[in-house]
């Protein structure tokens, strides 16, 4: 089979497009066809060294994936061959950038019906980050404000859908490029960072203060001085340290996204009823996936963009 992988760390260039073994699953195991994966900037960090998450080289990047079972392992119980499947994979373990992965049988959900099977690919690990920021580490609720600051990315996409509907009122942060998508996620108020100071902007206290931007330490604890006394700030950026302030019982936390086919199920639900809009900027061939490594790296992927192999 075909599979992207890097054998060193480094630029886009180590990455190569060659014939790999096709893998076999092992106990409690299935075997994939991958009908998409999604680039995430984390493929980016572990293909260059500098994000510590040990990997075995040479590696295949790629830890959402979305396609077919086409085998199963010794032991496995409730998918069957032919199921069509989403799953957020283990980051240390080979990724789906390729035509087939093998993938432990319990970090797999029924993949959603209402959307192509290779755009669900766009579901698993930004929105699992954005439920876990939400409701595991914000502990938000019914009426609270939240302020969203880097709304306009894939995560914070999601973030403004389930905030509105478990009746968050919303105030994000965003560029006149993502303002419209922002927007139509459910923002209550908006502003756009790229003209308006943020600390201006935000004269009401929040309860919730989620950053999913870069951002200095000093602009950090000052955006953290907008949560009112007793309220949390959440932050998924873990470069700088999440501003806690115990005299006023305002809790910080940082989010590192973990597995959990509970939660994947129950938002795989909410695509299906029409109530959890999955976006898809684009769809980029398994082929050219060194030239989408080098487009991020100038800055120029916005949104989520979901990987094709050739024969899906």
């Amino acid at each position: 089979m075909k599979a992207v992988r890097f054998h060193r760390t480094g630029g886009p260039e180590v990455l190569r497009y060659e014939d790999v073994p096709l893998p076999l699953p092992g106990a409690g195991e299935v075997r994939v066809r991958v009908a998409g994966s999604a680039f995430n900037p984390a493929d980016g960090g572990m293909r260059g060294g500098f994000l510590p998450i040990p990997v075995t080289l040479p590696h295949v990047p790629g830890y959402d994936v979305s396609g077919t079972v086409d085998a199963l392992g010794n032991g496995v119980e409730g998918l069957a061959v032919g199921d069509a499947v989403v799953g957020f994979l283990p980051m240390t373990a080979d990724g789906a950038a390729a035509e087939h992965v093998v993938a432990p049988a319990d970090a797999l959900v029924t993949a959603p019906t209402r959307i192509p099977l290779a755009d669900a690919a766009g579901l698993p690990s930004v929105a699992l980050t954005a439920w876990q920021a939400l409701f595991e580490a914000g502990q938000l609720e019914a009426g609270q404000r939240v302020l969203v600051n880097g709304a306009g990315g894939p995560v914070g996409g999601y973030v403004v859908q389930l905030a509105k509907r478990a009746g968050a009122h919303v105030v994000a942060t965003a560029s006149p490029r993502s303002a419209p998508l922002v927007r139509a996620a459910g923002a209550d108020e908006i502003v756009d960072h790229t003209t308006t100071s943020l600390l201006d902007a935000v004269t009401e206290p929040v309860d919730l203060l989620l950053n999913l931007a870069p951002v200095t330490a000093e602009g950090f604890a000052a955006l953290a001085g907008r949560v009112r006394d007793g309220g949390t700030v959440v932050s998924t950026t873990p470069r700088v340290e999440t501003p806690s302030d115990d005299a006023r019982g305002v809790r910080g936390v940082t989010v590192f996204v973990h597995p959990d086919a509970d939660v994947l199920a129950r938002l795989v639900s909410l695509v299906d009823s029409g109530d959890l809009h999955v976006e898809i900027a684009g769809r980029w061939p398994l082929a050219d996936l060194r030239s989408l490594h080098e487009r991020a790296e100038a800055g120029q992927v916005h949104g989520k963009v979901v990987v094709v192999p050739s024969a899906a």
